[in-house]
């Protein structure tokens, strides 16, 4: 009897999956669990597994195909019955780049020239290997000498890590030199056009769809950090031994935004046609930048019951299984309130765009050292202080600017007025 693949429906708001790579071919046999295809949903990759023995009869759909979470994809049958091959492949080699030949602008470059910048390869990589190799300085001359055991020989997760583990057993990690002294390899400046890949198609659509749906006002405030960074900088080193999890900055803002949003609900809730629907948990999005220069934002769920600890640990987590590919779909789903940190980049400060259907996004600056003056009761006097810019983002059709700034005003002075006996 023949059985039916079906989309697979990955998280509770999954509605649609890409097909990135097919490990099998109509006419192979494949085990019960034996991963038979590889789906993008928005932003997470899945490897879906077969659901019975036999051989594979039909695949319904190509690479780079959209489907609908319970559509059939594919059937296995038994070794007797007939096949009927469509060809479920996309061509090997990218799309020919539109080069127009203009005065190219030389910048010798001395680093080791990766995946990340050097896409000229009569192989195709997926999105996934293409990230992988460049977190781990994998060159693409390296790249294309492994044997890949995808479709048409593609180089899928497993061959990569396989081949990084070869190198140096028992570590994902490759040691490289960061920097060589040969000024051989040099950065090509050209006027080109190449298609964008599946992650930033969605990042694409979701930032349009925000800018045309929520009417984002903004407002920013000068937040002293000197009590948090004289706590971080005292304590970081026996924090991570203790709990086996680092001490950065991040969860000290998550912290203070829960305990404001519980004084502000309205900053929790979302326009719902002509309804305010409230919600009951907190749940933080933190947007985290991808070794692919893409982004990703994973979800704490129900922040509110979590203590300092529980918060950095998630943070943590959710932050390096993002960046290792790890993620599942329903970890980057259901945020109510999101928080951005350019800051980390070097930005003084960032206004965002709101990550929908949240109806505020907080972001976080980089924190300088600066004169500030302060009021003692000697007088005024100049201090240097450790200073940070937070910047909300609110929708303006829910929350009116008294309302977003009190509640920016709010998380200031939980800041400010940080205790080390709450943690």
């Amino acid at each position: 009897m023949s059985v039916d693949v079906i989309m697979p429906k990955l998280g509770e708001s999954i509605t649609e999956g890409t097909i990135l790579e097919w490990k099998k071919t109509v006419g192979q046999t494949i085990a019960k669990d034996e991963t038979l295809l590889e789906i993008s949903t928005d932003k997470v990759d899945s490897e879906v597994p077969s659901p019975a023995e036999g051989k594979i009869t039909e695949i319904l759909y190509k690479v780079n195909d959209v489907v609908a979470v319970g559509e059939v994809i594919a059937r296995i049958g038994g070794k007797g019955d007939p096949v009927k091959k469509i060809d479920a492949t996309v061509s090997d080699k990218p799309k020919e780049e539109v080069v127009i030949p203009k005065p190219v602008v030389e910048k010798i470059e001395t680093k080791v020239e990766n995946i990340s910048n050097n896409n000229k390869s009569t192989r195709f990589y997926s999105p996934l290997v293409r990230s992988i190799a460049k977190k781990e300085n994998i060159s693409l001359a390296d790249l294309d000498t492994i044997s890949g055991s995808g479709t048409n020989g593609r180089v899928n997760k497993t061959d990569i890590l396989n081949y990084i583990n070869k190198r140096h057993p028992g570590s994902i990690v490759e040691e490289r030199p960061e920097f060589i002294g040969s000024e051989s390899n040099k950065y090509h400046l050209v006027d080109k056009v190449e298609p964008m890949d599946h992650v930033r198609k969605v990042i694409a659509k979701h930032m349009k769809l925000s800018r045309e749906t929520s009417v984002h006002v903004y407002s920013t405030s000068e937040v002293d950090m000197t009590n948090i960074v004289t706590y971080r900088n005292a304590h970081k080193s026996s924090f991570e031994e203790k709990y086996k999890t680092p001490l950065t900055y991040t969860p000290f803002i998550i912290d203070a935004a829960i305990r404001a949003i519980q004084e502000f609900p309205l900053m929790n809730a979302f326009v719902e046609d002509e309804n305010i629907k409230f919600n009951q948990n907190i749940n933080v999005g933190v947007a985290v930048a991808l070794p692919d220069d893409n982004l990703i934002v994973p979800v704490i769920k129900r922040s509110e019951e979590l203590n300092f600890l529980g918060i950095a640990r998630s943070t943590n987590d959710l932050a390096v299984r993002a960046r290792n590919n790890t993620l599942s779909p329903d970890d980057a789903l259901g945020s109510t309130f999101t928080i951005t940190n350019p800051g980390i980049f070097g930005s003084l400060f960032g206004m965002g765009i709101i990550n929908q259907p949240n109806v505020g996004l907080l972001s976080v600056g980089s924190i300088h050292k600066r004169p500030v003056v302060k009021e003692t009761e000697f007088g005024d006097v100049i201090v240097s202080r450790s200073m940070m810019y937070l910047t909300l983002a609110y929708d303006h059709r829910l929350i009116d600017g008294a309302y977003g700034t009190k509640f920016l005003s709010r998380i200031k002075n939980l800041l400010e007025s940080f205790n080390k006996e709450g943690i």
